[in-house]
């Protein structure tokens, strides 16, 4: 049965490096179940529903992802796309997260139907490198305020807007130590070395007396809370077109984007050094992102971390199915997942910002006018606390700067438009 619906011969894989494969995947991804309920519980969501909602999300988006599309690639609720959720359409923009899970299911559907209607690769293809670059990299930086934030490390300033903290108190001090182990247990090529922080972290919070311990294993806490609260009356509004663009287009690009690298790593590119059945894995991605939103979580998408599974030798959607199993089994761990402190997770966050800014070193900084627009979508993003300003600031820089050095005809017409949006909706909303 494994045969005939993976391939395996085909892919020069077994089903012991399949599954060898799966369990590496998901040790090095693991960190979400902590991470994600720990930065949508401070929209006001239960944490426990969140928690279930992250595990039954990526499960979902797993194995459909190797039953549909069979790609060693696993799916979860992505790292600042969780931070969008929170902290700019939430905690700054201030609408409900009832109508954020709205936003984040049209934004699932949009997807679907850009990858029915293979409109996608006109979309991708109208974007410049360095403008997609600097967007990721603009997420970092954006994630690693929000980290030094929980850490206690940069504070408020009534004068300077941000200050250093104390950073010889506990947190602080722990969310170092956090961020170092991972580093170096990253760099000794350790399986799980962002969860054996987060958790060595917890750990001494333990001991410390600085976290109460609720035990390791119960059975799952109740998905109620969130189960199908989506407000969708408040996310018709015209305001929250661009919130539903913003979360498509993060999902796309970042979806995109790993797709490729985890393929070109595992050699599933076809001879024209494309994806064959890239719109069923595009296909998996929307639809768990869609389903996502119902359980009570933000936009699910593929992990990068994926890489590590294929390097053990994963070639097969029985590599995800293996993850999505474990996601699964992680139900279990609740009390573990929700006594994990905000500086034991900063680390982890830190880490993540480092990995998303990497691909700033592809950029032609010779060339201003590709150069300018990165750096304004890099320095935005956190600064204005945002996510969407940042992006629409890019795509307008980008025009602005090209137009006035002579070189306006070099920008797609995609991006002109996209640019015009976002004009009038910072003048007009």
């Amino acid at each position: 049965m494994l045969e005939n619906l993976f391939k395996l011969k085909e892919h020069g894989t077994t089903v012991r490096t399949e599954v060898v494969a799966g369990f590496t995947t998901f040790l090095t991804m693991a960190y979400i179940i902590f991470v994600n309920p720990a930065i949508l519980s401070e929209t006001g969501m239960d944490r426990g529903a969140v928690f279930v909602a992250t595990c039954l999300a990526a499960a979902i988006g797993c194995f459909v992802m190797g039953i549909l599309a069979n790609y060693p690639v696993a799916q979860a609720p992505g790292m600042g796309l969780n931070a969008f959720f929170t902290y700019t359409v939430v905690l700054q923009m201030g609408h409900t997260w009832q109508v954020a899970l709205a936003a984040v299911f049209l934004s699932g559907l949009c997807f679907i139907l850009l990858s029915v209607l293979k409109i996608r690769e006109w979309i991708i293809n109208s974007i410049p490198v360095s403008l997609r670059t600097g967007i990721s990299a603009g997420i970092g930086l954006f994630l690693a305020l929000i980290a030094l934030q929980n850490a206690g490390i940069v504070v408020a300033h009534p004068a300077t807007l941000v200050a250093m903290g104390d950073i010889t108190a506990f947190a602080p001090a722990m969310a170092a130590l956090g961020f170092f182990l991972t580093i170096g247990l990253v760099h000794r090529g350790i399986k799980g070395a962002v969860m054996i922080a987060i958790l060595i972290v917890t750990g001494l919070g333990v001991v410390f007396g600085n976290v109460a311990f609720q035990g390791v294993v119960s059975m799952p806490p109740s998905i109620a809370p969130t189960f199908m609260q989506m407000d969708f009356s408040g996310a018709m509004e015209v305001g929250l077109i661009s919130i539903v663009f913003a979360f498509l287009f993060v999902d796309l690009f970042d979806t995109a984007g790993t797709l490729v690298g985890v393929a070109q790593r595992a050699d599933l590119l076809d001879k024209d050094g494309k994806l064959p059945r890239l719109n069923r894995a595009l296909l998996a991605d929307s639809t768990a992102t869609s389903v996502g939103a119902m359980l009570g979580t933000s936009n699910t998408t593929s992990y990068i971390e994926s890489i590590a599974g294929v390097a053990e030798g994963g070639r097969t959607g029985l590599t995800a199915v293996v993850v999505g199993i474990l996601f699964l089994a992680a139900l279990f761990l609740s009390p573990l997942a929700g006594m994990v402190p905000a500086y034991a997770t900063a680390g982890a966050l830190f880490y993540v910002a480092i990995l998303m800014m990497s691909g700033l070193v592809s950029v032609n900084w010779r060339d201003l006018t590709e150069a300018a627009p990165v750096v304004v979508v890099c320095l935005l993003m956190p600064l204005t606390y945002s996510i969407a300003s940042g992006i629409g600031l890019g795509f307008i820089s980008y025009c602005a700067v090209k137009l006035f050095s002579g070189k306006g005809r070099e920008v797609h017409i995609g991006v002109w438009v996209l640019a015009a949006l976002f004009f009038l909706k910072f003048v007009l909303l």
